[in-house]
């Protein structure tokens, strides 16, 4: 495949995207830093070459800033690449891209959606696999009464965590704080 990348920057650090003549074939979500953000962008995508994105691509890199930064808004509407992508998850990913901010669905709900509640398993399989986080909002998905569920991006479920508190969506599962000692959750509060 033959693909281009560029790394731009968020409220959250840096983040990169990567693109072909189809478009977008991957989001790669801040890694601590610019370089760790870059280095496992091209783990994934080693024949992409960094390159000025085209005007496509940088209205959905200007989505992806606005949605880092609070804004309510939907990517649905981003050209995305699903060359290297199975059917069963294309189909998992047109569902969740239906998915507004601020909202949820678990994973049973898009399994039903799929016509088989039984596939809630093949469901988070396919999105832990998602090349394409916040385009395809992988983090808006909760496993089954509200819990947070697993995140595959760098910081797992606390990335996940952060990624809905800035879209104003909270689960009933643990909270964004729930990995901080206990004087820290008081402070918090406080």
């Amino acid at each position: 495949m033959n693909c281009s990348f560029a790394i731009f920057d968020t409220a959250i650090g840096s983040c990169g995207i990567v693109w072909s003549s189809r478009g977008i074939a991957g989001v790669q979500i801040h890694d601590g830093n610019e370089s760790a953000t870059r280095t496992r962008l091209l783990r994934r995508f080693a024949e992409a070459k960094e390159a000025s994105p085209p005007a496509e691509v940088q209205r959905a890199i200007d989505g992806i800033v606005a949605l880092l930064r609070g804004e309510h808004r939907d990517l649905s509407d981003v050209a995305i690449d699903t060359e290297r992508i199975s059917a069963f998850n294309r189909r998992v990913y047109d569902v969740t891209r239906t998915i507004p901010p601020g909202a949820t669905l678990t994973y049973g709900e898009i399994a039903e959606r799929l016509g088989d509640k039984l596939l809630a398993r093949d469901v988070g399989q396919a999105l832990g696999q998602n090349p394409i986080p916040l385009i395809v909002p992988c983090h808006r998905v909760l496993a089954a009464g509200g819990k947070t569920g697993g995140f595959s991006a760098p910081g797992g479920v606390i990335s996940k965590l952060r990624l809905m508190t800035i879209e104003g969506a909270q689960p009933s599962g643990p909270t964004l704080f729930d990995h901080l000692p206990l004087t820290a959750k008081r402070r918090r509060r406080s």
